[in-house]
């Protein structure tokens, strides 16, 4: 029995011999496992929980996923020679806090680090952050970073988010909240709709900074048609279009309507009964397809962070060019006039969002996410979108980014809620913000190069 016991102790302090031989995990290796873009995928997805959780309107939605990416891809942009700050090229923005020199660093953490640490500072549901975050970080350890280094890369991640978050304190936004906009009930001018008949959304979202262009009203479109009810006018014809559209609207064309409806807040009322829909924002239905087709082409980390990053800047400068003409040529919504002068029966498919028709915000935001993904991935890309397959909205396939940006567009005329110049027009302010955003602050250096 004595042999036994002193055979297993010996095995025991073999064992403990060679697990204390083991060599720690050199940063090629640790920096090649927490280089999985599937982390931080883990990331952007729980933001866009949250932001579908805390009903952020489009506009802002953008904005939070705009800082996010920014600074997920400062703090990772250390890491690859190929890419530069964003620094001098986004519009006041100044490069952060640099690595330490001669010390190691797990650049993928310090960047998730970054982007979970702005996410929450922007958004209000922090309890889902809390139990997102502990088995997420500790999943970086088991990849084998080491304690002093992933003290160190956190830091840096909390360096880089601090100064996102005061670039993002200049913006303008805070000067913003509370404003509402004046209803005048003149003639063509917006005024709010059914069933919820919410004030107009963001009246001020053209004071805030400008990511990449240079001022809010640069690729301001061409005005929209006259507000003119006599038949064979351009309004009229466009006003008869929706009308008639909307009274033989077949399944194929309920079903694109609906999938990219990507309306944050839709108010249900059933006799006295009222209660709202929760939905994924436009801004983050683009960065869902960007998630798609990165994995589906197996990017790496960098590229596909600057993927987000550069979506994102022109998913907000979108917002910010649309939102400025929204509120210049307060557009009646197509709802309120066929009600009034046609048919006082008549609905839209899609509810009517809250604020001014003209142009269509999913046409300039749609074409200027696709105008960036068909430079960053490629043209005729196929891909399958089944992102919001969880809220209801079905899969649908598409042959490249542009085909469906122009699906969003005419989406909205099948719903019900805009005219045909409004996704016409805002399909070309759309492209100029993307090209735009690609000229201005691409940041891989050969295409910097290059141009």
């Amino acid at each position: 029995m004595n042999s036994l016991l002193r055979y297993g102790f010996l095995l025991i302090l073999i064992v403990l011999g060679f697990a204390g031989c083991q060599k720690p995990a050199t940063p090629a290796e640790y920096n090649a496992k927490t280089g999985n873009p599937a982390y931080y995928n883990a990331a952007l997805n729980k933001l866009t929980e949250v932001v579908v959780h805390d009903i952020f309107s489009p506009p802002v939605a953008s904005r939070i996923y705009a800082y996010a990416n920014l600074a997920g891809y400062e703090a990772l942009v250390p890491s690859d020679p190929n890419y530069e700050s964003m620094g001098n090229k986004l519009k006041r923005f100044q490069a952060g806090p640099k690595p330490e020199a001669g010390r190691d660093y797990c650049f993928p953490l310090a960047s998730t680090r970054a982007f979970l640490t702005v996410a929450r500072a922007l958004t209000f549901s922090a309890e889902f952050y809390d139990v997102f975050e502990k088995p997420f970080y500790e999943q970086y350890k088991k990849d084998g970073v080491p304690d002093e280094v992933y003290d160190r890369s956190m830091a840096y991640g909390e360096a880089i988010a601090k100064h996102v978050l005061d670039y993002a304190a200049k913006d303008n936004y805070k000067q913003t909240r509370g404003f509402k906009h004046t209803v005048t009930n003149a003639d063509g001018t917006w005024v709010p709709t059914p069933p919820a008949y919410l004030d107009a959304a963001e009246p001020q979202w053209n004071k805030l900074r400008c990511w990449a262009m240079d001022t809010c009203n640069q690729f301001m479109p061409p005005r929209p048609a006259p507000y003119n009810l006599t038949k064979g006018s351009p309004y009229q014809k466009e006003l008869q279009e929706v009308y008639e559209i909307g009274k033989q609207l077949d399944k194929t064309k309920q079903d694109i309507a609906y999938f990219w409806d990507d309306n944050a807040f839709v108010m249900n009322v059933a006799g006295h009964v009222s209660y709202a829909s929760k939905k994924m924002t436009p801004g983050g239905h683009w960065l869902a397809i960007a998630q798609t087709v990165a994995r589906q082409k197996k990017m790496k980390l960098m590229p596909t962070v600057e993927a987000y990053a550069l979506t994102s800047f022109a998913l907000t400068d979108g917002f910010i060019s649309c939102w400025d003409e929204k509120y210049r040529s307060n557009t009646i919504r197509p709802e309120t006039v066929i009600n009034k002068h046609i048919d006082p029966q008549w609905t839209p498919f899609l509810q009517t969002p809250p604020f001014p028709e003209y142009p269509s915000g999913h046409s300039v935001i749609s074409t200027a996410a696709a105008t960036v993904l068909t430079n960053l991935m490629g043209d005729n890309v196929a891909f399958t979108d089944s992102t919001e397959y969880k809220y209801g909205h079905g899969v649908r396939s598409f042959k490249s980014f542009r085909e469906a940006a122009d699906e969003a567009s005419i989406s909205r005329l099948y719903g019900g809620i805009h005219y045909r110049s409004a996704l016409v027009n805002g399909q070309v302010e759309g492209e100029k913000v993307g090209q735009w955003v690609i000229q201005k602050i691409r940041s891989h250096k050969s295409a910097v190069a290059s141009r």
